[in-house]
């Protein structure tokens, strides 16, 4: 795989993607910054909670997330803010979303809209709330990592459900400090599989197959870059 797109496809995920996506070859550059330890919560948070509901809603074209139910992130996770009608939920992902072993775990800059369908809602969000529980109760990267097997293991968090995708079009996101730090994309989950099965990292190909839940769930994450942004105006593609 090309090793500048895997360092921003393994940086988030976050998701948040995690950084999510990758550069073009040549042009990433390691991050000037590390991030061995979670910050100060503060600096996870967005003050301005309409802010917030924005952000989240500007992860998918208007005709989804305007009737989604949107979250917010405070102080002990996520709450309601919005109540949607349609099945879809969209929140802002943080850092601890992305590969246990990503550079950018605890980057506080990290800001990852992102709206799922209602398979994933049922099936990865429950995921995003848990490891948001255990990042603000103080936990450690690898505490969380170990948290989040845990978990799936003794049945606290569902298995995957067929069909379960989200939408990344934010043209606000902050998805690693490498390179461009964002572009649109689409992720769709699924179990375990060779890549190839899906052309992923593959030369020319714009599949990227996503680690963001490597360690932790049986989950595979793949990654298509979409040439819009959720307004409609046009996105670089890699």
């Amino acid at each position: 795989m090309n090793r500048a797109r895997w360092a921003l496809v393994a940086s988030l995920s976050l998701v948040l993607t995690l950084g999510l996506i990758g550069v073009k070859q040549g042009q990433a550059r390691a991050s000037k910054t590390s991030y061995p330890t979670m910050a100060p919560v503060d600096q996870y948070l967005i003050a301005d909670r309409n802010a917030e509901i924005a952000l989240a809603r500007s992860a998918a074209p208007d005709a989804i997330s305007g009737e989604a139910t949107i979250m917010v992130l405070g102080r002990h996770g996520y709450r309601t803010a919005v109540t949607g009608k349609n099945g879809f939920v969209c929140v802002v992902e943080r850092a601890w979303m992305g590969p246990g072993d990503g550079a950018d775990f605890w980057n506080p800059r990290i800001r990852g809209p992102i709206c799922f369908n209602p398979p994933a809602v049922r099936s990865i969000l429950p995921t995003t709330f848990k490891r948001t529980e255990m990042a603000l109760a103080g936990r450690t990267k690898a505490e969380i990592i170990a948290g989040n097997k845990a978990a799936f293991e003794k049945g606290e968090l569902p298995p995957l459900e067929p069909g379960a995708m989200s939408y990344m079009m934010s043209k606000q996101a902050y998805l690693t400090d490498r390179g461009d730090h964002n572009v649109a994309h689409l992720m769709f989950y699924t179990p375990p599989l060779d890549g190839k099965a899906w052309g992923a990292d593959l030369p020319e190909s714009p599949v990227m197959l996503n680690p963001q839940f490597k360690g932790a769930q049986p989950i595979d994450v793949f990654i298509v870059p979409v040439g819009r942004w959720s307004d409609g105006s046009s996105a670089p593609v890699m």
